[in-house]
């Protein structure tokens, strides 16, 4: 995994971030409702991240619906989840060379055009 972006096609806000991006022909894209992510990938992802809740989103409309948001989850949970459904990723993800930008703040929006002109 060294120059990826794990995004979901129908989210506006991905879409937009993708935009922004320079150089986006250099990542590979993966729409992650059509081929979501592996155990493994996700597995290095949190290496980078440092934890699996870094990359899990509690603005996921099912996070409240399934109760998440009144339990006590551990890493275990979120790394289950998040493989269990797409939506439990934190999006975009970006992964490059050996650095990881998550999400769609506006420090880590900054980060992610800064990596594309980079290359």
């Amino acid at each position: 995994m060294s120059r990826i972006i794990f995004h979901l096609g129908t989210c506006s806000t991905c879409q937009a971030i993708l935009k922004t991006i320079p150089n986006l022909k250099k990542f590979t894209l993966r729409e992650i409702k059509g081929d979501p992510i592996t155990a493994k990938e996700l597995d290095e992802m949190k290496k980078l991240a440092g934890s699996y809740e870094a990359l899990f989103s509690r603005v996921a409309l099912k996070y409240r619906s399934m109760g998440l948001n009144e339990m006590t989850l551990s890493e275990k949970d979120y790394r289950k989840y998040i493989l269990q459904e797409y939506t439990f990723l934190k999006r975009p993800v970006m992964v490059v060379d050996g650095r990881i930008h998550i999400g769609n703040a506006p420090k880590v929006r900054a980060a992610m055009v800064v990596e594309g002109k980079a290359l």
